[in-house]
């Protein structure tokens, strides 16, 4: 039981890692694409309910979207290969619960896996909160004065 503790602490370890990297690569190429010299000198002084700027925001909110699926994605496979989960629906059904924090029960998981839901918890938390950060620093650039 003990060895099986470590290496659901070990699996659990590395898909944060890995979440982190995704995460944060992703936002970095975000922020590259958002960042060219005339993306900036094009948002200042634009109205945010133009149809640039509600391009600009509904782009944002699409990538995160994206972002945060490949995580959730991630965490669903990992389930499917250790055999967590019976089926690719109830993998990412449970990653999505998980990820998302609603957490409905450890039922639809196995319970020798049950610890990797709740770091994918803890990380979506995180993932979230750092993607509401990155997407008021980029709403920000909206500037119709």
């Amino acid at each position: 039981m003990a060895a099986s503790l470590w290496i659901e602490f070990v699996v659990s370890t590395a898909l944060v890692v890995a979440t982190i990297v995704i995460h944060g690569f992703g936002l970095f190429s975000l922020s590259r694409a958002l960042r060219t010299e005339r993306s900036i000198e094009r948002m200042q002084h634009t109205d945010a309910l133009s149809l640039r700027g509600v391009a600009f925001t509904l782009f944002i909110v699409l990538s995160l979207v994206t972002l945060h699926g490949l995580e959730i994605w991630l965490f669903a496979l990992t389930y499917l290969a250790v055999g967590a989960n019976e089926t690719l629906e109830a993998a990412i059904y449970f990653s999505s619960i998980s990820y998302s924090t609603v957490g409905y029960s450890d039922v639809h998981v196995t319970t020798d896996w049950r610890l990797v839901g709740a770091f994918e918890s803890i990380i979506g938390v995180i993932m979230l909160g750092w993607s509401t950060a990155f997407f008021f620093r980029m709403l920000g650039r909206i500037d119709p004065g």
